[in-house]
């Protein structure tokens, strides 16, 4: 197995580790102390542990840190049929034969969709939830066709390749900036467009979204009934800064214990932009609710 993707050196490798699970084999990143309260941090659909690069260090020496890789990106082998069930499914596996039971689960996009869904379905039982710019909601004016239209490239199997092929005549700063409206370093860019480039992460983006019922992660939040906390940046151009200020009253509807912050500046890929304030603030919630001392 190579420790890089088209050239891209893997942030943090000594945390990384290779563990059979569900029927698949994961790239999973272990750190921190083993006696910390456990955090499990979910990245979204497209990235890799690398997304946490910055913010995992400042959470290491409180917590017990696993980061893994989702099913099809970076070094994890693909699911079949990668939909909310089953990939809540996956990571519960993961966690058993890691013999963690997550105190916080902490989900960055798509990555919070999975750790709600875990959550709701009883599959783990963590005592509070972080979501960063969390996908829970259908995008307004979407409805069903952004999964649709994810499977219609998914099912055609040049359509991995061909995606690969195009960003190499787009600007990649360009881009993330357009979809994310977040500022990224030169550092984060060019990882970002390795793995863009490369068919066979993009193939497991894409049948992520295919497989993906964002009407089914929406039931969800009434299943949640840890303490949440909300960060979300304000310039996000992914998914709209008003999803998490919705998912807050619905959660506070059902007496779900809530906190929430807009993050002024920030995009989709806050956690990147400014990983010592949220650090700050995952810090802070944890204290609040009892899990750090």
């Amino acid at each position: 197995m190579r420790w890089d993707i088209d050239g891209a050196r893997v942030p943090h490798r000594d945390w990384s580790r290779f563990v059979e699970a569900g029927g698949i084999r994961w790239h999973v990143q272990l750190a921190g102390p083993e006696d910390a309260p456990p955090l499990l941090l979910i990245h979204g659909t497209g990235a890799t542990t690398h997304s946490f690069a910055g913010l995992a260090p400042l959470l290491a020496d409180r917590f017990r840190l696993i980061i893994p890789d989702l099913p099809g990106h970076g070094f994890t082998q693909k699911l079949n049929a990668p939909d909310p069930d089953n990939v809540a499914k996956a990571v519960a596996a993961l966690l058993a034969v890691l013999r963690a039971e997550p105190a916080i689960i902490l989900g960055h996009s798509v990555g919070a969709a999975i750790a709600f869904t875990t959550t709701a379905k009883r599959l783990v039982q963590p005592r509070a939830l972080v979501s960063l710019g969390g996908a829970l909601l259908p995008f307004a004016g979407v409805g069903k066709v952004y999964p649709g239209l994810a499977k219609a490239l998914f099912v055609n199997p040049f359509m991995p390749a061909f995606f690969s092929f195009t960003t190499r005549f787009q600007s990649m700063p360009d881009l993330l900036k357009r979809w994310t409206g977040s500022h990224s370093t030169r550092e984060q860019v060019a990882y970002y467009e390795r793995l863009f480039r490369n068919p066979t992460h993009t193939g497991g983006a894409l049948a992520l979204m295919a497989h993906w019922d964002l009407d089914a992660i929406e039931r969800s939040i009434a299943g949640v009934h840890c303490p949440v906390l909300l960060l979300h940046g304000e310039r996000d151009k992914t998914v709209p800064p008003a999803t998490s200020v919705t998912v807050a009253h619905r959660l506070t509807q059902h007496g779900t214990p809530v906190e929430h912050h807009g993050l002024p500046g920030l995009g989709h890929l806050a956690h990147e932009e400014a990983p010592e304030r949220h650090a700050e603030l995952v810090t802070g919630f944890a204290r609040a609710r009892g899990i750090l001392a």
